[in-house]
């Protein structure tokens, strides 16, 4: 044990080195390159200087201009096998940071312009873009470069290792995980009390029109593929997708914290829930099975609180949000695979459909895929019902829709959280720079800390949610579907 305790200390202190003594920059040779270079060390210490730092992409150390996420860390393999590739993956890494770097300067103040020869924001998102497209086309052009990027292109995890040395985790895992295990057991009792006697529920059901089956499959038939085998749709397309499985939600309703909505800011540091505007908010996604490359639809709702169930509750505290994602067939588009967290990263359940199958290889000593519901075949084009128990708002059951009607809801950009009005007509992001929601704290994280998660319990930023407890797992691991399951139509 003293063993493992060490090589958690020494893990922890070389993170902490690999980032010192890295250059802010490919290495600046011309007059704009030069000018680059200065360009984003200012803007760099401008936004580091307002707290505004958006976290949802990393940044790559040695290379100002580009960010990663861990989708396209798990490209890095396909971008090392050709030119074409490399050029789909290096666009990748230079529209999250062009992405991430117009999150900042919109929510930097107006106090911070002029800024260097950007005189507003409207130039500084201009000036950034021109200089990551000068970089990108060095990077083109030099081996040497290509090569150091693809090396260094990376997600760190987002476990402590130093928390889990200091919290003796190599000893104090095993009764925690004999506790998950004990809730899981649990919360499968709880959905056979739902499905002998549901309580009452509050429908909801998207507002926008679906579209017939064929139509669905028909979208999917000779799909084009960009260099790096992702599928390619248009706006307009996935838009339909989103319509078409945005799923139809079934809550218990027992007061205002049961009521989603969107996410504004008024006069306190915590977002606001506006439940007078139910929404939904979504991102695409990506995983990877057998070489391919799979879509995912992923669909986010934020309910004000968790409420304490009593005095002394761990788990209560402001905000709760509710994930659900959706895993689609490569061929015909039609559901193969849900999968759920909440907001924490914490709960991550799967709901499989008959097209797939467990592995029979779960590590021991870990938390791996804890699926309490599992669903028939699904067809393009069928909606799954999420049933949500109240105040907790747990996942309590699935079924596929049989279409009745109900409360209408809308879909959202989630990017709109990163820039997100303010009454005094500014803007700023529901995660902070180290990616959590500030206020969303939970009292968990005085018990929780020695697995290494930070703040276990607040809610946080996409690639931020580390979902097991015991063990190492992210909600956007690239391979987190085929380590943990088999899609027999695939194979």
């Amino acid at each position: 044990m003293i063993r493992a305790v060490a090589g958690l200390l020494a893990s922890a202190l070389l993170a902490g080195c690999a980032s010192l003594g890295a250059p802010a920059a490919p290495a600046a040779t011309d007059a704009e390159s030069v000018a680059c270079a200065k360009w984003f060390a200012q803007l760099d210490a401008m936004i580091e200087q307002h707290g505004v730092r958006d976290a949802e992409s990393d940044r790559i150390a040695g290379f100002a201009g580009l960010r990663v996420d861990r989708l396209s860390a798990g490209l890095r393999g396909r971008a090392r096998a050709d030119s074409a590739a490399f050029d789909a993956w290096l666009a990748r890494l230079q529209r999250l940071d062009v992405e991430g770097r117009a999150v900042e300067i919109t929510n930097l103040p107006r106090v911070a312009f002029p800024l260097d020869a950007a005189g507003d924001a409207r130039a500084a998102r201009k000036r950034s873009q021109r200089c990551s497209e000068h970089w990108s086309a060095a990077l083109r052009a030099d081996a040497t470069l290509r090569a150091s990027l693809l090396d260094r292109a990376q997600v760190p995890d987002r476990y402590l290792d130093w928390q889990r040395a200091l919290g003796l985790y190599p000893l104090v895992r095993w009764p925690f995980l004999a506790g998950v295990r004990v809730a899981e057991r649990n919360h499968q009792a709880l959905i056979e009390r739902w499905l002998a006697g549901p309580p009452p529920t509050e429908r909801h059901v998207p507002a926008m029109a679906s579209a017939p089956q064929s139509e669905v499959a028909a979208l999917w038939r000779h799909r084009p593929r960009d260099a790096l085998g992702l599928p390619l749709f248009t706006p307009a397309e996935i838009e339909l997708l989103f319509a078409v499985h945005a799923p139809v939600l079934e809550v218990e309703t027992k007061g205002a914290f049961d009521r989603f909505g969107a996410l504004a800011w008024r006069d306190g540091a915590v977002p606001a829930v506006d439940s007078r505007t139910p929404v939904l908010y979504r991102r695409v996604s990506a995983t990877r099975y057998r070489g391919q490359w799979l879509l995912q639809l992923v669909y986010s709702l934020w309910f004000p609180e968790r409420p304490a169930n009593s005095r002394v509750d761990l788990l209560a505290g402001a905000l709760d949000a509710f994930v659900l994602r959706v895993t689609l067939a490569p061929d015909d588009g039609r559901p193969l695979l849900f999968d759920t967290i909440h907001g924490c990263g914490c709960y991550h359940w799967f709901v499989p459909t008959a097209a797939v199958e467990r592995r029979g290889n779960a590590p021991a000593g870990v938390e791996w895929a804890f699926a309490p519901v599992t669903l028939p075949p699904m067809q393009a084009g069928q909606r799954i019902v999420v049933r949500l128990e109240s105040a907790s708002h747990y996942l309590v059951g699935a079924a596929i829709d049989a279409g009745q009607p109900g409360l209408p809801y809308d879909l959202r950009d989630e990017s709109e959280l990163r820039t997100l009005p303010r009454p005094d007509a500014t803007t700023r992001s529901v995660f902070g720079p180290g990616g959590l929601v500030a206020g969303s704290e939970r009292s968990e994280r005085f018990l929780f800390w020695p697995m290494g998660i930070a703040s276990a319990g607040a809610m946080r930023q996409w690639g931020h949610h580390a979902t097991a407890f015991v063990g190492r797992r992210h909600f956007d691991d690239s391979d987190l579907i085929e380590q943990r399951f088999e899609i027999p139509a695939l194979e």
